[in-house]
């Protein structure tokens, strides 16, 4: 029985595919002789689209891209290893049993994750430890693996999105903008800024494919397990349980990506001359806000703060006094004293219909920070900004530019682009909008600031605040 359980590892390796980890399913054969299941080796083509296609161990080019035929011979040779390795294992059922004591293992030792009999239980070696039937530490463990694959597959499907969407914020198009903007004098710093950018999203895409890949390895092991007998399933549930678990915790990163900076030299200095001084209306106060005499800081209330726990708490805002209809405007907005806040502009959308008569509708484009535990979030509505910042964001400048019609928002300290709203169709005049909240519970709501055109930050006058 000991050869024949040895020939029949031998031969399992043989009738393997080694991207999935179980027996060929219609088998097929590269050019360079190693055998990948049809299925495996397609999703491993189609993962890497954008890529040449290879083989996916010696990752040599193969002659042609289409699939190879389905290798009959070792279809049949899988067939037989399959069912000898049934046979084999129905012969071997009653040999599990305790070598020391003759006894069959009727019990499961939590502790030190191994099968015992009665005789082991009676010795110290298992004292005080927790012991339970094996008929029932196997469904527990068997039903905390079915939990598993089944979150695993709502990552998976997860993951597979995202990599189909990663590139809906363009930013080589948005920060090759920027360079225009600045010409000639920063050609070669363009060049190098772009080709970092073409880096990062290359390096992103292959963290979502290998993912991909991991939680598809992961969940066919978490199949098979499930089928196993009780004391095979006992013997690796925990350590499967385990680096399903670490897998989980690390996909954060994947998902949810962290905001790039990418430094623009001239940026913000070629925006300051557009800068405009501005004030806050003070008829669009709210009871949830309240303006500082100069009408230049915004701040939340108590009365905001008393709505943090109600399912309709809004975002509250004061509008600018100024209004743009033409040219170029740029202003900064100091919000170090307020974790989470809403900046954009406000403006009605003007459409005709039919006859000479003429609809209108309020409009706004936002970007809004968001602070959850230690972590800050950025994101825009509307569009497809949904990223994790690496820390708060001191100052904010804002370009607005009417026509032909765009949004810019930058992080004035590390003069670089945040996000871009571009192109907009402004039919109607245009007034920014200031949120300073929602404030967090517990905490002393801070001001929302409009920087004076004077003023100017840098990192050793945000590092003394």
């Amino acid at each position: 029985m000991e050869a024949a359980v040895e020939m029949l590892q031998k031969m399992h390796s043989d009738v393997t595919c080694s991207i999935c980890r179980n027996y060929f399913s219609e088998p097929v054969t590269l050019h360079c002789g190693h055998n990948f299941c049809r299925e495996c080796l397609s999703s491993c083509w189609r993962a890497a689209a954008t890529q040449a296609l290879s083989c996916p161990e010696c990752r040599q080019v193969p002659q042609s891209e289409a699939l190879p035929p389905v290798n009959e011979c070792l279809a049949q040779l899988t067939d037989l290893v399959k069912r000898f390795s049934s046979q084999v294992l129905q012969s071997t059922k009653g040999q599990s049993q305790c070598t020391l004591h003759g006894k069959v293992f009727k019990l499961f030792c939590e502790q030190d994750q191994t099968p015992l009999c009665v005789g082991c239980c009676e010795t110290a070696e298992h004292g005080g430890h927790g012991i339970s039937p094996v008929g029932e530490a196997a469904p527990k463990y068997r039903k905390q693996l079915q939990n598993m694959q089944r979150n695993l597959g709502k990552h998976f499907e997860e993951a597979e999105s995202l990599l189909a969407q990663q590139s809906l914020v363009n930013w080589r198009r948005m920060i090759t903008e920027e360079y225009r903007k600045l010409q000639y004098l920063v050609m070669a710093q363009e060049f190098i800024c772009i080709e970092r950018i073409r880096q990062e999203q290359r390096a992103r895409q292959d963290r979502l494919t290998q993912q991909i890949q991991t939680l598809q390895k992961l969940k066919l092991e978490l199949q098979e397990a499930g089928n196993l007998p009780d004391l095979d399933l006992l013997q690796d549930a925990k350590q499967l349980l385990e680096r399903s678990e670490s897998e989980l915790s690390q996909r954060a990163m994947t998902v949810l990506p962290e905001l790039r900076e990418y430094p623009i030299p001239g940026l913000i200095e070629m925006l300051n001359r557009f800068r405009v001084d501005m004030i806050m209306d003070p008829r669009s106060v709210t009871s949830y806000l309240s303006v500082s005499e100069d009408l230049r800081s915004v701040k939340a209330t108590e009365a905001w703060d008393a709505l943090q726990h109600l399912e309709d708490s809004d975002c509250h805002a004061v509008l600018a006094k100024q209004t743009f209809s033409s040219g170029r405007y740029y202003w900064e907005v100091d919000v170090s004293q307020v974790p989470q806040w809403v900046l954009g502009i406000y403006t009605t959308y003007l459409r005709r219909k039919r006859g000479r008569d003429v609809e209108s509708y309020d409009y706004a484009f936002l970007l809004r920070c968001v602070k959850k535990e230690d972590n800050y979030f950025i994101g825009s509505y509307p569009g497809s900004l949904n990223h994790q910042l690496k820390g708060p964001i001191p100052r904010v400048g804002v370009y607005l530019e009417y026509s032909p019609g765009s949004l810019s928002f930058y992080n004035v300290l590390q003069r670089s682009l945040i996000y871009k709203f571009h192109p907009i169709s402004f039919t109607a005049p245009i007034r920014p909008i200031f949120c300073p909240g929602p404030p967090l519970p517990g905490t002393k709501p801070g001001p929302m600031t409009l920087c004076p055109m004077d003023s100017h930050l840098c990192a050793c006058c945000f590092s003394s605040q």
